[in-house]
Protein backbone atom coordinates (compact mmCIF):
# COMPACT_ATOMS: atom_id res chain seq x y z
CA UNK A 1 0.00 0.00 0.00
CA UNK A 2 1.34 3.44 -0.88
CA UNK A 3 1.85 5.99 1.85
CA UNK A 4 -1.50 7.71 1.69
CA UNK A 5 -0.58 10.40 4.21
CA UNK A 6 1.37 12.40 1.62
CA UNK A 7 -1.52 13.09 -0.72
CA UNK A 8 -3.33 16.42 -0.56
CA UNK A 9 -6.76 14.89 -1.10
CA UNK A 10 -6.76 13.02 2.23
CA UNK A 11 -8.01 15.93 4.37
CA UNK A 12 -11.59 14.75 4.90
CA UNK A 13 -12.98 11.42 6.03
CA UNK A 14 -15.01 11.05 2.81
CA UNK A 15 -12.03 11.73 0.52
CA UNK A 16 -9.85 9.37 2.53
CA UNK A 17 -12.47 6.60 2.36
CA UNK A 18 -12.79 7.08 -1.39
CA UNK A 19 -9.01 6.85 -1.81
CA UNK A 20 -8.56 3.69 0.23
CA UNK A 21 -11.48 1.99 -1.54
CA UNK A 22 -9.68 2.69 -4.84
CA UNK A 23 -6.59 1.08 -3.26
CA UNK A 24 -8.62 -2.12 -2.65
CA UNK A 25 -9.71 -1.57 0.97
CA UNK A 26 -13.39 -1.91 0.20
CA UNK A 27 -14.87 -3.92 3.08
CA UNK A 28 -16.59 -2.15 5.94
CA UNK A 29 -15.92 -3.50 9.41
CA UNK A 30 -17.52 -3.09 12.82
CA UNK A 31 -16.56 -4.42 16.24
CA UNK A 32 -19.01 -6.94 17.63
CA UNK A 33 -18.44 -9.19 20.68
CA UNK A 34 -14.68 -8.40 20.73
CA UNK A 35 -14.36 -9.44 17.08
CA UNK A 36 -14.00 -7.43 13.91
CA UNK A 37 -16.93 -8.26 11.65
CA UNK A 38 -17.21 -7.61 7.93
CA UNK A 39 -20.52 -5.99 7.08
CA UNK A 40 -20.30 -7.44 3.55
CA UNK A 41 -19.49 -11.08 4.31
CA UNK A 42 -20.44 -11.42 7.97
CA UNK A 43 -17.06 -13.02 8.73
CA UNK A 44 -15.69 -12.33 12.20
CA UNK A 45 -12.01 -11.88 13.02
CA UNK A 46 -10.36 -12.10 16.42
CA UNK A 47 -7.62 -9.53 17.18
CA UNK A 48 -4.82 -11.99 16.33
CA UNK A 49 -6.16 -12.23 12.75
CA UNK A 50 -6.10 -8.47 12.12
CA UNK A 51 -3.46 -5.93 11.17
CA UNK A 52 -3.93 -2.17 11.16
CA UNK A 53 -1.91 -1.02 8.15
CA UNK A 54 -2.64 2.68 8.55
CA UNK A 55 -4.92 5.10 10.36
CA UNK A 56 -6.10 8.68 9.91
CA UNK A 57 -7.57 11.15 12.40
CA UNK A 58 -10.01 13.89 11.46
CA UNK A 59 -11.35 16.87 13.39
CA UNK A 60 -14.49 18.75 12.52
CA UNK A 61 -13.84 22.16 10.98
CA UNK A 62 -16.12 24.00 13.40
CA UNK A 63 -16.05 21.68 16.41
CA UNK A 64 -12.87 19.89 17.60
CA UNK A 65 -15.07 17.43 19.52
CA UNK A 66 -16.46 16.28 16.16
CA UNK A 67 -13.54 13.88 15.67
CA UNK A 68 -13.20 10.57 13.86
CA UNK A 69 -10.52 7.98 13.29
CA UNK A 70 -10.31 5.73 10.25
CA UNK A 71 -8.44 2.43 10.57
CA UNK A 72 -7.21 0.76 7.37
CA UNK A 73 -7.28 -2.98 8.03
CA UNK A 74 -6.11 -6.27 6.54
CA UNK A 75 -7.04 -9.70 7.85
CA UNK A 76 -5.10 -12.94 7.69
CA UNK A 77 -7.41 -14.31 4.98
CA UNK A 78 -6.89 -11.30 2.69
CA UNK A 79 -9.94 -9.18 3.53
CA UNK A 80 -9.11 -5.49 3.22
CA UNK A 81 -11.26 -2.65 4.47
CA UNK A 82 -11.83 0.02 7.06
CA UNK A 83 -13.26 0.68 10.49
CA UNK A 84 -14.39 4.18 11.45
CA UNK A 85 -14.98 5.42 14.97
CA UNK A 86 -15.20 8.65 16.91
CA UNK A 87 -12.19 9.27 19.09
CA UNK A 88 -11.65 10.91 22.39
CA UNK A 89 -14.50 10.95 24.85
CA UNK A 90 -17.03 9.99 22.14
CA UNK A 91 -15.16 6.89 20.97
CA UNK A 92 -16.73 3.46 21.27
CA UNK A 93 -15.05 1.65 24.19
CA UNK A 94 -15.49 -1.71 22.42
CA UNK A 95 -13.56 -0.41 19.39
CA UNK A 96 -10.86 1.03 21.65
CA UNK A 97 -10.51 -2.30 23.46
CA UNK A 98 -10.34 -4.28 20.21
CA UNK A 99 -7.76 -1.94 18.62
CA UNK A 100 -5.69 -2.07 21.83
CA UNK A 101 -5.65 -5.88 21.68
CA UNK A 102 -4.57 -5.83 18.01
CA UNK A 103 -1.75 -3.40 18.84
CA UNK A 104 -0.59 -5.50 21.81
CA UNK A 105 -0.54 -8.68 19.73
CA UNK A 106 1.50 -6.95 16.99
CA UNK A 107 4.03 -5.70 19.55
CA UNK A 108 4.52 -9.25 20.83
CA UNK A 109 4.59 -10.89 17.37
CA UNK A 110 6.79 -8.90 15.02
CA UNK A 111 7.43 -11.80 12.62
CA UNK A 112 3.89 -12.13 11.24
CA UNK A 113 3.49 -10.61 7.79
CA UNK A 114 0.48 -9.71 5.67
CA UNK A 115 0.13 -9.36 1.92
Amino acid sequence: MRDLKDTDDMKTLASCLNKIVKEGYSENFKVNDNCLQSLETGKAYEPNRVQIVNFFRFEGASDPSDSAILYVIETDDGAKGSLTDAYGMYGDPDVDKFIGEVENIRKKNTTHTYH
